[in-house]
C-alpha cells in the first residue's frame, strides 16, 4: 500500500481536539484541496465558508443538534451546493435562462461532498483530523440566515477540523461492512441487501440470535429519531427554496 491509501483506510471521525490552532498554511493546502476535486462540468457548484467567527461556532453547536465539539473545532467549514453566481451570470448574457431544479441541486450537492471529501483526506495527510456534520441540514431557516445563503444556495456538509486528542488517536476507527456486502456486479443484488442481518452480524461480530435487538437500538437512536425527522423536514424547505416551489 501507499501513503494516501494508509491515510483513507487510518481515518475516522476526530470530535475532541488538541487547543492547538491550525495554521494558514495548512488551511490553505485543506481548501485548496477541496479545490481540485472534480467538479461537474468544472462550474465548481458550492461555496466554502470558513466560520472564523467564535460566536457563530457557538450558534452552529446548538442549531446542529447540540454537539458542543463545534464550538471548540479549531477549524469549520460549511461546504454549501451552490448555483447563485452561474445564474447571476447566465442572466447577464443569455435572455431566458431556466431556474434551477432538481438536477441542478443534485449537481451542486454532489460537487460540495466531493470537495469535503477531498478537504478531509489532505488534513488526514497532515495528521489533523476532521469530522463531518450532517446535521446543518437541519434547522435550514435558521442556517439561511446565519449564514446569510441568497437563492439556490443551500448547506451540504459542515466539516470540523482540529488536531485530534489523545483519547481520539487510541480509539478504535468502527469497523466498516466488507467489499462482499456491498459492491454487486453489472446489477443490484436484492436478494444479499435483504441479508441484512448478516451483514451486520459480520461487521459488528454479534451472534445472530442477538442481532435483532442490536438493530431495534439503531433504529430508534438514528432513523426513528427527533434529528432524522427534523434533517428530513428541513431538506424538503432547502428544496423547495432552490427550485423555488
Amino acid at each position: 500500500m501507499n501513503e494516501i491509501i494508509d491515510s483513507i483506510k487510518n481515518r475516522k471521525s476526530v470530535r475532541v481536539f488538541e487547543d492547538k490552532p491550525i495554521g494558514e498554511k495548512e488551511k490553505s493546502v485543506i481548501i485548496d484541496a477541496a479545490l481540485q476535486a472534480p467538479t461537474a462540468g468544472n462550474m465548481t457548484l458550492y461555496t466554502i465558508i470558513d466560520v472564523t467567527d467564535k460566536a457563530l461556532k457557538d450558534t452552529l453547536a446548538v442549531t446542529c443538534d447540540n454537539q458542543p465539539f463545534i464550538a471548540k473545532a479549531p477549524l469549520v467549514l460549511v461546504f454549501c451546493a451552490d448555483y447563485y453566481r452561474w445564474i447571476q451570470v447566465f442572466k447577464k448574457y443569455v435572455d431566458d435562462v431556466r431556474s434551477p431544479s432538481y438536477g441542478d441541486l443534485f449537481l451542486c450537492n454532489a460537487d460540495a461532498l466531493i470537495a469535503a471529501q477531498n478537504a478531509v483526506v489532505a488534513a488526514e495527510s497532515m495528521g489533523i483530523g476532521s469530522c463531518y456534520i450532517g446535521d446543518i441540514t437541519e434547522n435550514f431557516e435558521k442556517h439561511r440566515e446565519l449564514l446569510g445563503l441568497p437563492d439556490y444556495v443551500v448547506p451540504a456538509c459542515m466539516l470540523c477540523f482540529g488536531y485530534p486528542a489523545k483519547s481520539q488517536k487510541e480509539r478504535k476507527k468502527p469497523l466498516r461492512f466488507r467489499a462482499e456486502d456491498i459492491v454487486f456486479e453489472n446489477a443490484y443484488n436484492k436478494a444479499k441487501a435483504d441479508d441484512m442481518e448478516a451483514m451486520l452480524s459480520a461487521r459488528q461480530n454479534i451472534p445472530m440470535e442477538e442481532i435483532g435487538e442490536y438493530i431495534r437500538k439503531f433504529c430508534n437512536r438514528k432513523h426513528n429519531s427527533g434529528f432524522s425527522k427534523e434533517m428530513s423536514r428541513s431538506c424538503k424547505v432547502m428544496v423547495d427554496f432552490f427550485t423555488g416551489k
